[in-house]
């Protein structure tokens, strides 16, 4: 499944045939969560759809026009939360319940801990927490800085945000705030962050990294001060992508080394999978590596179909493995599809007709 602005919704059963769903809205879409059998997207002004069968849309009642920022579907409910301390809830994704939040702050993140706790984070240094989505209880963050981004990994939650802000928690309710100890910059924002390797590890602004093992926290040396776009963790390695083609990568999160990408333009998102490395990001780039350690391979000069020497060059912002295939989003609505899971200089990728012309911002796999 894609999603993207202009209420664009996307399927496809096998990665090849793609289906413009009438999701009814023009409104962007941000967020997409699946459970009991159901889909469930959310964005602007309040909307939320559902879907049985990711084909047939309906509308459901929010009763709110803020703009929702992610939905969640974890202990059998789905979770909407978005801006102004909203936070919508439905155990079949059809009727929605207001639940107080006890905040009018923007609420960006969410992170479970596989059992019991979800902890929401967002503007002002806004904690909430809930065993069941419905009662929210909220928690002293101790800073009043905005908090971007959440993770939960080793029995901790640790959530990051503006001006290297870094907070750690073993229960979502008592927050220590490692921030100064980390030797953070006031001009360094930290937007994501990853668990691997018993460490912690968050990237930002300013080509910003810092480490924690849960007892103290360090500020790394990543040689760059370019912004980092995403962070993750694949095959026991970290891999950190960010503008000018920036790769770094590291497998105690500690020591990190650039990489050689080939390329000056952007890196937007990546992932691990079929035992490689993968980064795509502007004018069609996609990079790979079987050992993020080594030179990354950039495969620019893959073409569109068998018969055509053109290069993909679109900006590339969203690649998911799945059935067997790689599946790539973007720019003006475009999908392009590998013919196994091999990706290689002299590959051939197919286009895929989405119906739309809208960016699409993110493509996900569910085994169904």
């Amino acid at each position: 499944m894609a999603g993207g602005f202009s209420g664009t919704i996307l399927t496809s059963s096998d990665g090849i045939k793609w289906n413009k769903r009438k999701s009814g809205t023009k409104q962007s879409l941000y967020g997409v969560a699946y459970g009991n059998n159901t889909f469930v997207t959310v964005g602007k002004k309040g909307t939320i759809y559902s879907s049985s069968d990711g084909k047939n849309w309906t509308r459901r009642k929010s009763r709110t026009s803020v703009e929702f920022n992610e939905v969640i579907y974890e202990n059998s409910t789905f979770v909407a939360f978005g801006n102004n301390g909203t936070i919508r809830t439905s155990s079949d994704g059809t009727t929605w319940t207001s639940r107080t939040s006890g905040t009018s702050n923007n609420l960006r993140s969410f992170a479970f801990d596989g059992s019991s706790t979800g902890v929401v984070v967002g503007y002002s240094g806004t904690v909430l927490t809930s065993t069941d989505g419905i009662t929210w209880t909220s928690r002293t963050s101790g800073t009043s800085k905005n908090l971007n981004n959440v993770g939960y990994g080793n029995s901790k939650f640790i959530a990051v945000g503006d001006n290297g802000t870094t907070l750690h928690s073993s229960d979502g309710i008592t927050w220590t705030d490692w921030t100064s100890s980390c030797g953070a910059n006031d001009n360094e924002s930290l937007w994501d962050v990853a668990y691997g390797n018993s460490t912690w590890v968050a990237v930002g602004d300013n080509g910003s990294i810092y480490t924690s093992d849960e007892s103290s926290c360090t500020k790394r040396t990543s040689g760059t001060t370019v912004e980092f776009n995403e962070l993750y963790y694949g095959n026991s390695t970290f891999v950190a992508l960010g503008d000018n083609g920036t790769i770094l990568s590291s497998t105690d999160g500690i020591t990190w080394t650039a990489r050689t990408s080939g390329t000056t333009d952007s890196l937007y998102s990546g992932t691990y999978g079929n035992s490689n490395f993968v980064a795509v990001g502007a004018w069609g780039n996609l990079l790979t590596a079987s050992d993020a350690t080594s030179t990354w391979t950039s495969n620019r000069t893959y073409t569109q179909d068998a018969t055509s020497t053109t290069s993909v060059n679109t900006h590339l912002y969203g690649i998911a493995f799945g059935n067997s295939i790689w599946v790539m989003v973007g720019q003006s609505g475009n999908i392009y599809t590998t013919s196994d899971g091999t990706i290689s200089t002299s590959m051939v990728v197919t286009s895929r007709t989405s119906g739309t012309t809208v960016n699409l911002r993110r493509v996900f796999y569910v085994d169904l």
